[in-house]
């Protein structure tokens, strides 16, 4: 067993991917959360394109080491972009990010496609090779982890509050679009720091499922939020496992991006499964304890229902007296 869980990361490159998404995956899954509170994974969706052009342009000037920093300035630009324009009242949020994603990932297939080796630079540019990753991006990532994780915390009641009812909180004197610009900035890095693990597209589920698979499990947001990173982190290590083993023991090859991305979805089906199953037992518990066909029953039942469905609302709701 330890041969098979242990010993592939005694080599230095599988250890570097091993530490960067682990990394990854508790980051992406914390911002989740609030990403899944605010209904913004397309949002998310977005800036993992938006961020395409920066990513491009840094590597044309810098090579590997210009990445970072051209996908950082892009993505900063992009989200302060959104938030202007869905602040406005002439462009709706939909529209403002069909025109930033449209925009900014046609600019950068145009600059990726004046290359030669066009074809392999935009898969590494979209899919990422986490295999490659060296220390100097662990550190990046770190970073990333350091500044985003201290922002949602010293923002987190205020988020919450605009999450839950954003009226309240710009009456309270709270200002919203400085809340959602820090929030949009949150995501932004960390699709920036994932871009050379996962490459732009596929960081989104990184991002979103670990939260919505949590959520499935549980009402609390503590609960929800300590099982999204713990899903985060382990798909990444599981993940990275099945790519090893396949592609050494059975010889077909599998990208490791792709595949934590494929552990990730599998867990969300188990969760969705495990989520229907407890509903129906609840239900058959209730009608059973009042007896079958009887309009108690009936009553029983539908109410056991609301409750099920209201269990999210309660949770606001006292979050929202704590932000408060």
């Amino acid at each position: 067993m330890t041969d098979l869980l242990v010993t592939p990361f005694e080599r230095p490159y599988l250890a570097r991917a091993l530490v960067e998404l682990l990394l990854l995956g508790g980051l992406a899954a914390v911002v989740g959360v609030f990403v899944l509170l605010r209904r913004l994974a397309f949002l998310t969706d977005a800036l993992t394109h938006t961020v395409f052009p920066g990513v491009v342009i840094g590597f044309l000037i810098g090579g590997q080491d210009g990445v970072f920093p051209g996908a950082l300035v892009v993505a900063f630009v992009a989200a302060g972009l959104f938030t202007l324009l869905s602040a406005s009242r002439r462009v709706g949020e939909d529209a403002a990010l069909a025109i930033l994603l449209t925009g900014f990932f046609a600019v950068g297939v145009v600059l990726v496609s004046r290359r030669s080796s066009y074809t392999a630079d935009l898969t590494t540019f979209l899919f990422g090779r986490v295999l490659t990753v060296r220390v100097s991006d662990i550190v990046a990532t770190a970073a990333v982890a350091v500044v985003v994780l201290a922002v949602l915390a010293a923002l987190r009641k205020e988020l919450l509050l605009v999450a839950f009812d954003p009226r309240a909180a710009q009456a309270a004197g709270y200002r919203v679009a400085a809340l959602d610009l820090a929030l949009n900035l949150a995501i932004a890095l960390v699709v920036v720091a994932a871009v050379r693990a996962v490459g732009t597209v596929l960081v989104i589920a990184l991002i979103v499922v670990p939260a919505a698979t949590a959520r499935l499990l549980s009402d609390r947001l503590a609960v929800v939020t300590a099982a999204a990173v713990g899903l985060g982190m382990a798909a990444g290590w599981i993940g990275l496992l099945i790519s090893y083993h396949v592609s050494v023991r059975a010889e077909v090859r599998l990208a490791t991006g792709a595949t934590v991305v494929l552990v990730l979805v599998a867990a969300y089906l188990l969760a969705l499964a495990f989520a229907g199953a407890r509903a129906g037992l609840r239900r058959r518990a209730v009608a059973a304890a009042v007896g079958p066909g009887s309009a108690a029953g009936q009553d029983g039942a539908a109410a056991e229902a609301a409750a099920g469905q209201d269990a999210g609302a309660v949770d606001a709701a006292a979050a929202l007296g704590r932000a408060r």
